[in-house]
């Protein structure tokens, strides 16, 4: 880049040695400058339905079926027992059959089995519930 003029150890002689890099930048400022004209822009979209505005607020209270487990496993729905798997099954499809499916509570004991539990969640997805929740763990928490 620097000229040498007039030096102690130059001859007329000797040629420059030092590279001109002026024009090698200034061809690849010109490279950069097409590569980013020619890059296409970013034209994806994804078309997303958003609600507008805010949706008025149910004046309905959903109706809640509470499926009761016992200490002993027993099984109840809305309080009445359930004797056998067929007729909690039955009123598990009889739920879901309803065109406004209400929500299902499931309360266990603290000292139910996992076992019966997990088959009754198991039972309630299968037969097609929806609206499912386990409630009142309030009893599992430390210190009662």
């Amino acid at each position: 880049m620097g000229m040498n003029v007039g030096s102690e150890g130059t001859t007329e002689d000797e040629g420059m040695v030092d590279i001109n890099t002026t024009p090698l930048i200034d061809v690849m400022l010109v490279l950069l400058i097409m590569l980013i004209i020619t890059i296409p822009l970013q034209t994806h979209s994804v078309a997303l339905d958003l609600p507008q505005g805010n949706p008025p607020p149910s004046t309905e209270v959903p109706k809640v079926v509470t499926v009761a487990i016992d200490f002993d496993n027993s099984i109840s729905w809305n309080g009445e027992p359930v004797t056998d798997e067929g007729s909690l099954q039955a009123h598990f499809t009889a739920a879901a059959a309803e065109p406004d499916q209400p929500e299902m509570h499931i309360h266990p004991n603290r000292l139910a089995d996992y076992k019966t539990v997990a088959h009754v969640l198991a039972d309630a997805q299968r037969l097609g519930i929806t609206k499912l929740g386990i409630v009142g763990q309030d009893q599992f928490m430390e210190g009662q």
